[in-house]
């Protein structure tokens, strides 16, 4: 009798123990920059669940998922890659994996993490469970004895990874199939200072912003023989050259309805561009220098935040109307958005305010407030079945 008393009591306490039980799909994580820490979120209850610390240095963070949604892997901007568990609400694996790191992607398959780094320069490949060391593939270029930083990185199909060299003005395709056997096909002369990029969501083009010349590099990943071309040279001649006070953060670029809604450096303006043609078919005039044009779900909408001294704001563009119908005041340094899976809330983070404000899209009504410490980018696990993100 008592032996059976103490494996029921044994079972207890392991069920105690267990994460409780429900789906991830409407989690996330909300970047805590100031404080080397993560809120995991709720976007369904709209509410923080739990508060997970010890994560490094998040000045420069993001967050990519596992494809059951569980674990999101945190890149940190000293280097740390941090394997979080969303349901436990703990930290199952850290390492430090390079000096200066600013982002990674996830593998089609989901077995590979990849991670980007500006010091030492290159892309090292890990595996998603276990975060052991798979391949480590450096980024040198000229006479082999430069090394670049390494930005735009992003996962396309077949287990392969696109990222672009800024300092070197190339672009690398790296298949992973074989993981401990990287095969590298490399882009030459594709412009100035690629700073970041990202893949469009059907996986066919990686693109590329240039920040030392107007234009963007593209390349057709279902034909890789044409190499890289050049889409909107030229976008700003004959106007006066604004000072840049933030870098655009490609990943968040918008294609909706055949168009790509792509944020012009230094001008405030959105580009629009015709993805069948790629060619400039249209600006839309905004309140300054676009950071972030990021889609709707279902690509009615397009939403604007701004660098300095346009941060507090977030501008709303109808895709039919081509301009602007919103104008919002979320808080004090607003530094990134996130819809929730079908675009009915959009989530904002008001850095120097400590929140997150939630926002109906349709009405534009302020839905509720989160806590948080100075929060910069905010990542729902919706993204884990989206190629790019």
């Amino acid at each position: 009798m008592k032996s059976l008393l103490a494996v029921a009591f044994a079972l207890l306490l392991t069920a105690c123990a267990s994460p409780a039980l429900r789906g991830t799909g409407d989690l996330g994580i909300v970047i805590e920059r100031a404080s080397g820490s993560v809120a995991i979120v709720d976007n369904s209850a709209r509410a923080v669940l739990a508060r997970v610390e010890g994560l490094g240095d998040l000045s420069h963070a993001s967050v990519v998922f596992s494809r059951d949604g569980r674990y999101g892997y945190v890149f940190g901007r000293d280097g740390g890659l941090t394997k979080v568990d969303l349901l436990e609400r703990r930290i199952t694996k850290r390492i430090i994996q390079a000096g200066n790191s600013i982002g990674g992607a996830i593998s089609q398959d989901g077995r590979l993490v990849a991670a980007q780094n500006y010091q030492p320069g290159g892309v090292k490949v890990f595996d998603a469970q276990t975060l052991e060391l798979l391949a480590d593939i450096p980024a040198t270029f000229g006479d082999g004895k430069q090394t670049s930083k390494v930005v735009g990185l992003a996962d396309v199909p077949g287990n392969k990874f696109a990222y672009a060299l800024f300092d070197a003005g190339e672009i690398w395709v790296a298949d992973l199939s074989q993981p401990r056997e990287p095969k590298v096909t490399k882009y030459r002369n594709i412009g100035s200072q690629p700073y970041d990029g990202l893949v469009t969501p059907d996986g066919r083009h990686y693109m590329a912003g240039l920040f030392g010349e107007d234009g963007v590099a593209l390349i057709d990943l279902w034909k890789p023989e044409q190499g890289a071309k050049k889409i909107l040279a030229n976008y700003g001649k004959g106007a006066e050259k604004l000072p840049v006070f933030k870098m655009p953060h490609l990943r968040g670029w918008a294609v909706a309805g055949g168009r790509a809604y792509l944020p012009a450096i230094g001008r405030h303006e959105v580009l629009v561009v015709d993805t069948a043609t790629w060619q400039e078919v249209g600006r839309i005039p905004v309140k300054g220098q676009p950071v972030f044009v990021m889609a709707r779900p279902d690509g009615r909408q397009i939403w604007v935040n701004f660098a300095f001294p346009d941060y507090s704001h977030v501008q709303v563009i109808d895709t039919l109307e081509q301009k602007v119908v919103q104008t919002l005041a979320p808080g004090k340094a607003v530094l990134h958005m996130e819809f929730t899976p079908r675009g009915d809330n959009v989530w904002i983070s008001a850095r120097d305010d400590n929140r997150v404000v939630v926002f109906d899209t349709a009405s534009f009504a302020r839905l509720a407030e989160l806590p948080a410490q100075n929060p910069s980018g905010i990542f729902f696990t919706s993204r884990a079945a989206r190629i790019g993100f």
